[in-house]
């Protein structure tokens, strides 16, 4: 797995008016360490991004700018590029969670940027890697749900966000690299244990009682052989017991607490 390098050094040695370096003594996961660091903040928005992407000069401007011109705007989000492949989309908005198999669809990936999606709009969630999010929405609806500790909580957050009335805005004039998986790689055993337990975590939370109905056949018949067998016939014994464990998880924890 690689490692981001800590920037902490290089803050410290430079000239940066009004910042502060914050640094928890311990890994608190995607949700709640970008809640810790949300409670320290004192300003109207929240600018939460992830440790391995490459900003743009004029990034946080832009992701500013919708929230004077629409009040119901609460979170606004950056064209995602890959930053291997410049030229490449990673998100230009989300496609809606589909909740009968628990998964979604990031519009653009993997097209190269030829202007196609350079209009600015609602989508159907925020991208964890990046997004900016206003003070109001976290005092009315609270932070990212704990319980998921990495994946998935930034759309269990934006079913909340989008329940409570405000808008999520892709903002096609921001744009951010991202190295993506070089926190946690693509066949981590964590990464597959989380993943799989989330994504069923997700379903128990947000979705009505007929589509829990279809996802529990669809992962029982479907998704939970498909990886049995692909993990064992690879002989990934670890990636099997941690998909097992994310299954597992799910029949003795309660979906709703902590948030």
């Amino acid at each position: 797995m690689a490692s981001a390098i800590d920037p902490s050094s290089k803050i410290l040695s430079g000239n940066y008016p009004n910042t502060r370096l914050l640094l928890s003594k311990e890994n608190l996961g995607f949700a709640k360490g970008n809640n810790w660091g949300m409670r320290q903040g004192k300003g109207d928005f929240f600018f939460i991004v992830n440790n391995d992407t490459e900003v743009t000069p004029t990034l946080l401007d832009e992701l500013l700018k919708p929230f004077a011109l629409d009040e119901q705007i609460g979170v606004t989000c950056p064209k995602i590029m890959y930053y291997d492949q410049p030229e490449v989309i990673q998100y230009a908005g989300f496609n809606p969670m589909n909740k009968f198999t628990g998964r979604t669809s990031s519009i653009g990936m993997m097209e190269k940027d030829q202007g196609q999606y350079n209009v600015s709009g609602p989508t159907a969630g925020a991208h964890g890697c990046a997004m900016m999010v206003k003070r109001e929405v976290v005092e009315k609806v609270g932070m990212f749900p704990e319980k998921f500790f990495l994946y998935y909580e930034e759309w269990d957050w934006s079913a909340r966000i989008q329940n409570a009335g405000y808008k999520i805005w892709y903002t096609a004039p921001a744009k951010i690299f991202h190295k993506e998986s070089m926190s946690v790689g693509k066949n981590n055993p964590m990464k597959i244990y989380y993943h799989t337990r989330n994504r069923i975590l997700y379903i128990r939370r947000n979705a009505n009682v007929f589509q829990k109905i279809i996802f529990t056949l669809f992962f029982v018949f479907f998704t939970f052989p498909r990886w049995f067998i692909t993990y064992l016939a690879k002989k990934q014994f670890t990636q099997l017991r941690y998909f097992m464990k994310g299954v597992v998880w799910n029949l003795y924890s309660s979906s709703y607490s902590p948030v």
